[in-house]
């Protein structure tokens, strides 16, 4: 199993018969790349799997146009999805608002701590919340929150995948949920935020540590952190050497990716 990291909480997880997605959304940097694929598009074909965190741009904005060339299955909330006129619709990736606009041919929709199984894939829901964000430009600030009518956050859920006798635990963007996580144990990758410290829309590195500590992974790999957004170059900075060490301190292996590294299970 090789596992590639593309910035904020994208990764590709390729095996011999299975090429998953989490997460593909476009950069949020302004100067150079806005809104540009973080998963390169030269790897869309033989993708087999989609899976969605979250509605945000970041995590979301590519996911019908690489479901349309792969044909990939695509797996997400259950609130991201309405029956409208008798189809079934997901949350317009690239529509403002909460406006379910998108035909999906292979979609499969999960609630948290729900258990499904699509083709040779077991998954189970993780119960998530997205918070907060803040946005600055000078002077001028602006917090946009979860809610009913928000679409920050839209559809937040993470994801327990068990398949090749492997279980790989993404938590997407989230706050620490210390009563809802007791029940997940020790997955064999914890892809884990880390950025909140500055903006708490995630955990930041303390309560990733304490979700650590909690979960036991067997590796973990933080993300969502240190990312270009809007128009700087670091929106969440995180202290990456730092939580590495405190990881190993606690036990567990823990690596460090930049965008295009990988690793081999």
């Amino acid at each position: 199993m090789k596992i590639t990291y593309y910035g904020y909480n994208s990764f590709l997880i390729k095996t011999k018969d299975k090429k998953i997605i989490i997460d593909p959304g476009g950069s949020l940097y302004f100067f150079k790349r806005w809104l540009k694929s973080l998963i390169p598009v030269a790897e869309w074909t033989d993708i087999t799997h989609i899976f969605v965190t979250h509605g945000d741009p970041d995590h979301y904005w590519h996911v019908d146009r690489i479901a349309e060339k792969s044909g990939a299955s695509v797996i997400c909330n259950k609130t991201m999805v309405q029956e409208i006129d008798s189809k079934r619709l997901l949350l317009g990736p690239r529509d403002r608002g909460l406006a379910f606009t998108t035909e999906i041919k292979n979609l499969n929709t999960i609630s948290p701590l729900e258990t499904i199984n699509v083709d040779e894939l077991k998954i189970t829901g993780i119960q998530t919340a997205h918070g907060p964000l803040t946005i600055k430009f000078g002077p001028i600030s602006k917090t946009l929150k979860p809610g009913p009518k928000g679409r920050i956050g839209w559809g937040s859920i993470g994801f327990e995948i068990r398949f090749n006798n492997k279980v790989i635990t993404n938590l997407g963007d989230t706050l620490i949920h210390r009563n809802e996580w007791k029940e997940i144990k020790s997955p064999d990758v914890l892809m884990i935020p880390i950025g909140g410290g500055t903006v708490h829309n995630t955990m930041d590195e303390n309560e990733a540590l304490e979700t650590v500590k909690m979960i036991k992974p067997k590796l973990v790999i933080p993300c969502h952190y240190n990312c270009s957004a809007f128009h700087k170059k670091n929106a969440n900075p995180a202290n990456e050497e730092h939580f590495q060490d405190e990881v190993k301190k606690l036990g567990f292996d823990c690596v460090l990716l930049r965008v295009n590294e990988s690793i081999e299970l």
